[in-house]
């Protein structure tokens, strides 16, 4: 946990970006008959009847200190599917970075071998050497800041009937760009000065 809060306290040093990554599950939920549009006076009615189209997953990578964040919306979680995110970062999003200090949670698939169960030997080192990996502790996502990302992609633009993976990417692209261009920020004032006090009964007695 302290580790986690020292680098967010960093500063800025686009050599050495901070970047926060999570992933979340979505419904796809299609409407099974049409909806009554809003009218003055009345609120849009929805049919309580509605026909699930399956799970797509949402990868969440964002930099608190620039108010940047990128999203993609992929059918499934495999380990495939974090490997491309994680080389999309590297060379899409900070090609020029040094050494990327990426903040995610520690789950099965963010480890090294999905990388070279995904790509070449050469490259899956390549870009296993972009990052410098720094996990959340266990029962400590709340610690990553792309997880409060994720609720507001949730509750600004995902709170509702999608029924289909290419309407989802078109309406969380939209998010994106209208989010990123605002430079909306996490306003994080967690610190280890007040873990220590809030979370003393975690740390061992001497």
């Amino acid at each position: 946990m302290e580790m986690v809060l020292d680098v967010y306290k960093t500063r800025y040093n686009k050599s050495f970006p901070v970047i926060c990554m999570d992933e979340s599950p979505k419904q796809l939920i299609k409407e099974t008959r049409l909806p009554i549009e809003r009218k003055r006076g009345s609120d849009r009615k929805e049919d309580y009847e509605y026909e699930r189209c399956g799970v797509v997953n949402i990868f969440m990578a964002n930099e608190p200190l620039t108010g940047k964040r990128h999203v993609k919306v992929t059918e499934v979680k495999t380990k495939a599917d974090w490997a491309v995110f994680i080389k999309e970062i590297a060379d899409n999003l900070y090609p020029s970075a040094e050494k990327i200090r990426l903040v995610m949670d520690n789950y099965g698939t963010h480890k090294p071998a999905a990388l070279y169960e995904t790509f070449p030997p050469q490259e899956a080192k390549r870009i296993w050497d972009r990052f410098e990996f720094i996990y959340t502790p266990k029962h400590g996502s709340w610690l990553n800041m792309a997880e409060i990302e994720l609720h507001v992609l949730m509750g600004q633009c995902l709170n509702r009937r999608i029924g289909t993976l290419e309407e989802m990417r078109s309406e969380v692209e939209a998010w994106q760009q209208e989010r990123n261009n605002k430079e909306a920020k996490i306003n994080w004032q967690f610190t280890n000065d007040k873990a220590r006090v809030k979370l003393k009964r975690l740390y061992p007695t001497i």
